[in-house]
């Protein structure tokens, strides 16, 4: 599948991923459906690309734990731009909370918001991808689905579901031609601040961790999207993709790469 004139949903275009995604995808003669926060105010330079390239871009402002919401949407999307053939989740909401003290409130509205609405955004877009007989999810997620934070522990606890997410719906969407794949987003710029920890040292002096010392961008990780919805992927399904650079390989505090 080449993303040529294909339909792009990004569950959160206004953050730093979700606008890298977008220029990495408007190269591509992408078209969009971009949910945004701000209502486009935060993605005027991106809106200028797309208008420039000539595709279009339908901007909305949805609950996305809602059902009928991101299907009524995609319903009327669809009569305008087409099916949509790609979703991007890119939700990376992060609160810090401790087993020993975290509000309810708060652990239901981290998992709402990073794991729910990863499974109400399949079951959407799937169905209509469905109708195709192809599409590719990509879900942004976390080596925190599998590494605990020391500062956000619903965090991690909602990017673990949405990686076993990934591998039901890749078996069952499988089947209409449909590949369900998550990226192990590591550290990027500012997530030393992100996931300050008093309980591990894990984010301490985390760029040098890194074994090249050199920290991954968004615009890496836009490549690694683009390369997951494309046809260049076609037997990739199911599968957690680390991108960390190898960060999550080293142990020690000694003997790291530095000036």
């Amino acid at each position: 599948m080449s993303v040529h004139n294909q339909v792009v949903f990004i569950t959160d275009a206004d953050c730093a991923s979700g606008k890298a995604i977008i220029r990495r995808f408007v190269s591509e003669g992408s078209h969009f459906i971009l949910n945004s926060e701000s209502g486009g105010l935060a993605l005027w330079e991106e809106r200028r690309l797309i208008e420039n390239s000539g595709k279009l871009a339908i901007i909305v402002n949805i609950d996305l734990c809602s059902f009928d919401e991101v299907w009524d949407m995609l319903q009327s999307t669809e009569q305008q731009i087409g099916t949509v053939s790609v979703l991007v989740h890119n939700n990376n909401v992060v609160y810090p909370s401790t087993i020993e003290s975290c509000d309810e409130a708060i652990f239901a509205k981290s998992i709402a918001i990073n794991a729910k609405s990863a499974f109400i955004c399949t079951q959407a877009a799937g169905k209509h991808m469905m109708k195709s007989q192809h599409g590719s999810i990509i879900y942004v997620s976390s080596i925190h689905a599998e590494k605990p934070t020391g500062s956000a522990f619903t965090y991690s606890i909602a990017k673990g579901a949405v990686s076993m997410l990934a591998k039901e719906a890749a078996l069952v969407l499988g089947r209409s031609s449909i590949r369900v794949n998550s990226i192990e987003r590591g550290p990027l710029e500012g997530d030393d601040v992100l996931f300050e920890s008093t309980l591990t040292p894990l984010y301490d002096h985390y760029n040098y961790k890194v074994p090249n010392a050199e920290l991954g961008t968004y615009e890496d990780l836009a490549e690694l999207v683009l390369f997951l919805a494309s046809d260049s992927s076609k037997y990739i399904n199911g599968a957690d993709i680390r991108f960390d650079g190898g960060f999550l390989l080293h142990y020690m505090n000694f003997r790291m790469k530095q000036p």
